[in-house]
């Protein structure tokens, strides 16, 4: 989504931790890991190489993976891995690379690898005609009669060791090889670093989303099911919100929204909007496009008006089920799922978002909903993904639905996002979902 105005109103009182990035520190040891390059005539470009692949990457376990393969390809070596340490120094965590389902990986503790626990010094072990080395290695690795490994400091605390076994030419590892793993280790600690940055960095940023997000309440002949799922590209904070009211008549409203832009001056103007959003539905109950028209207006005067999309839904007693009493600003229409084992979005004119222009009129619209039908508001993020069109992930979330129509509503929500995620291996964009279900009449 676009970058709201630059006058769009900002908190000062909220901190959050900065993104995770290279110091001064962090620079140096990179330096003092590269000056092993001198060492290594030829393959300068091919261990920056090697440095730049282990650096590109921010989660953790991925961090971890590319370090072993990259050290494997780089040296030549038939099989590599990373010992992690825990505090106590023992190995709590192998990744392996180059092993096949034909590979028997040593049983032991301990060996070589164990020694540099306390002596945190690279080590080799030459070829021994064919025989294994005379003490065992950690568990997941194959026992070889050709080893290399270097420690992998964080912040000059031990982590663990990279550890290479059998070069795929049959010779023994070299003193070159030495030095482009040391090398190596280096900026591994420190891509190991960035990516436990990014991690507490993401989590004190879901922890604020989360915590400004309400907790849905209990109502007679509704089931209530809401997730929030931030985008895994980055720690950010988005304007994506849900929230839930019962309004003086005694009729559920349910509310989606997604102000543009991230940061937190997307969220405060989130914060802003849904708090609005709340009282001004509180107070004008029906129709939802009065609710919208009176909340742009009063965007409009009090801070300009910020760019938004947003969906108001009632869900009003009728007969033996509920009737769906809706309007959208430029938010994308309900999705609907029913017993039978169907699944559809309510086609609709949604209109423009907030912001545009607070005297266009909006459309109300209207669907009923049997006992066992599940109505879904989500944003955007869900079904919009940069390789394929709009239409098509509303189609395939449809699909989803459809097949999940009758198990759990948290089954059905936890579908909808795994699919999401897979289809494109990551969010890419802030999700909000709520979604009810009726039960019976109230």
């Amino acid at each position: 989504m676009t970058h709201p105005p630059d006058d769009a109103p900002r908190d000062d009182r909220t901190h959050l931790p900065p993104p995770p990035k290279l110091t001064d520190e962090h620079l140096d040891r990179l330096e003092r890991g590269l000056r092993q390059v001198a060492r290594v005539p030829g393959r300068a470009e091919e261990l920056l190489n090697a440095v730049l692949e282990v650096s590109k990457e921010l989660q953790l376990d991925v961090v971890l993976h590319r370090i072993a393969d990259t050290a494997r390809d780089l040296i030549r070596a038939r099989y590599g891995g990373l010992g992690v340490l825990s505090d106590t120094g023992r190995f709590c965590k192998v990744i392996t690379s180059g092993f096949t389902a034909a590979d028997e990986p040593g049983a032991g503790q301990g060996g070589p690898l164990s020694g540099l626990c306390h002596e945190g010094l690279p080590l080799s072990v030459g070829n021994r005609t064919g025989q294994p080395p005379s003490t065992d290695l950690p568990p997941g690795h194959l026992r070889t009669s050709s080893l290399l490994a270097a420690p992998i400091r964080v912040r000059d605390k031990l982590y663990g060791h990279l550890y290479l076994g059998s070069k795929t030419s049959g010779e023994a590892f070299t003193t070159e090889d030495e030095n482009l793993l040391t090398a190596l280790a280096g900026a591994a600690g420190v891509a190991i670093e960035n990516a436990r940055l990014y991690q507490q960095v993401r989590q004190a940023t879901e922890e604020f989303q989360r915590g400004i997000l309400p907790e849905l309440p209990r109502l007679e002949g509704l089931e209530l099911q809401a997730r929030y799922q931030p985008s895994t590209e980055a720690p950010r904070i988005g304007g994506d919100w849900y929230d839930l009211i019962r309004l003086p008549d005694r009729v559920p409203c349910l509310m989606v929204g997604d102000v543009m832009g991230h940061g937190i001056a997307a969220a405060t103007v989130m914060s802003q909007i849904s708090n609005m959003l709340r009282v001004i539905a509180f107070d004008e109950q029906e129709p939802p496009s009065r609710i919208l028209n009176r909340l742009d207006t009063v965007l409009h005067e009090l801070h300009g008006g910020p760019m938004a999309t947003v969906i108001i839904a009632r869900l009003e007693p009728h007969g033996d089920g509920r009737r769906l009493q809706w309007a959208s600003a430029g938010h994308l229409p309900p999705l609907i799922a029913t017993p039978d084992g169907r699944a559809r979005y309510l086609a609709a004119d949604i209109g423009l978002p907030l912001g545009v222009d607070p005297d266009l009129p909006r459309d109300n619209h209207e669907e009923e909903l049997r006992a066992g039908s599940t109505v879904v508001l989500h944003t955007d993020g869900l079904v919009e993904h940069r390789a394929r069109p709009i239409d098509e992930g509303m189609d395939q979330a449809a699909g989803v639905a459809a097949t999940l129509a009758t198990a759990s509503l948290a089954e059905l929500c936890d579908g909808l996002l795994v699919h999401s995620e897979a289809t494109e291996g990551a969010f890419h964009d802030d999700v909000a979902l709520l979604a009810a279900r009726v039960t019976s009449a109230p």
